[in-house]
């Protein structure tokens, strides 16, 4: 593992999902290698009242009731697509349950507006077909066509990117369980085997870009993942991934409780001033999410460590803040200017601790940008 640069999560987390597997008692639908119990607990972590003989840790912040929804929808013949912002943790949230399931989450298709049927069905080997002909040892599966002859959970992220062909050809897969292969004379039908499903992300976003049709929609349940709006909840969420971050570089590096409140309310602040914007104009390009305070927190993390003095200093932080989320010139600096100006500075004053030497490194860093 240690030679991976991301381990999927049934690797990262193999000691645990073992472990819980040797004390699962409990009903498992199909071929799953945990009951639905152990993979809610596996995702939202233990609690004293699970009488566990060890921790688990909490993976997925979120609504309890999103994950036993999925849950249930997956021991079900129906798809489950997440729909939600981006950086709510969608993809996160898929291969988790995926690896609680079957133990592999990397039966995965990227939805682009370049994902063909092929994608989702079947290819073929060229030079095996032009020496030996078309027969299955020169058809290459598709990662839906594994997932289904292995039972498995097959995964398609940013559904609603791909085009109308793609996802109409999606439709018979949820609907028949089945792939036909015509080019074959015999053995020309794939079959799912039970356990088989298919986890579907899309952005609410992307509305209108390639909507679904109301066939594809009347085959998946839909589990909306809202934006994390509770600065708690948040902070778990940032924390979390930060230990990630630090574990992984082997960075010895704390991060002051103090500049991640700084930070949460930054985003907290220009969540608010996006709301009450009367046009796209007065809007910073970004989504705001909590994935992309990740990144800020990730970038400053890295340049203190590199760059700076081993800390994390207020200063990196504005300056990684206004480098992540000015993606848009000059319309993006300017709005991270008046928010600088009009929110900052009072609140510096005021206030005092860390947000003066956060004024200054937000101002530094437009004035390098502009």
């Amino acid at each position: 593992m240690s030679d991976l640069l991301r381990a999927p999560a049934e690797i990262k987390y193999a000691e645990e999902l073992d472990w819980l597997e040797s004390v699962d008692d409990n009903p498992k639908p199909f071929s799953w290698r945990l009951s639905p119990k152990m993979i809610r607990l596996f995702i939202l972590g233990s609690e004293r009242s699970d009488g566990l003989d060890r921790e688990i840790a909490q993976k997925w912040f979120g609504d309890r009731s999103f994950v036993e929804r999925a849950i249930v929808t997956l021991a079900s013949d129906r798809g489950l697509l997440l729909i939600g912002d981006p950086g709510t943790g969608k993809s996160w949230l898929a291969e988790l349950l995926s690896a609680a399931i079957c133990r592999n989450s990397t039966l995965v298709v990227q939805g682009t507006a370049g994902t063909t049927e092929d994608h989702i069905k079947y290819s073929w080997n060229v030079s095996m077909v032009i020496a030996k002909g078309q027969s299955r040892e020169s058809m290459i599966p598709s990662p839906i066509m594994n997932a289904m002859e292995t039972g498995a959970i097959g995964r398609f992220e940013e559904l609603t990117r791909s085009t109308s062909d793609v996802q109409d050809a999606l439709i018979s897969i949820l609907s028949e369980k089945y792939i036909s292969v015509p080019e074959l004379d015999s053995d020309n039908i794939v079959f799912a085997q039970p356990g088989f499903s298919i986890i579907a992300t899309a952005n609410s976003r992307d509305r209108g870009v390639n909507d679904l049709s109301s066939a594809l929609k009347r085959r998946f349940n839909f589990v909306r993942i809202p934006v994390v709006t509770n600065k708690k909840s948040e902070a778990e969420i940032v924390r979390f991934r930060t230990e990630e971050l630090l574990r992984r570089h082997q960075i010895e590096l704390d991060v002051p409780p103090t500049l991640l409140d700084v930070l949460l309310q930054s985003f907290a602040d220009l969540r608010a001033s996006a709301a009450a914007a009367g046009s796209d104009d007065e809007k910073l390009e970004s989504a705001l999410s909590t994935a992309e305070q990740i990144g800020v927190l990730e970038d400053a993390v890295l340049h203190g460590n590199f760059f700076g003095e081993r800390a994390l200093t207020a200063h990196t932080l504005a300056s990684s803040l206004v480098g992540s989320l000015a993606r848009r010139e000059p319309e993006d600096l300017a709005i991270l200017n008046k928010y600088l100006h009009g929110v900052v500075e009072p609140r510096s004053k005021e206030e005092g601790g860390s947000w003066p030497e956060f004024l200054e490194g937000g101002r530094d860093a437009i004035a390098t940008l502009s």
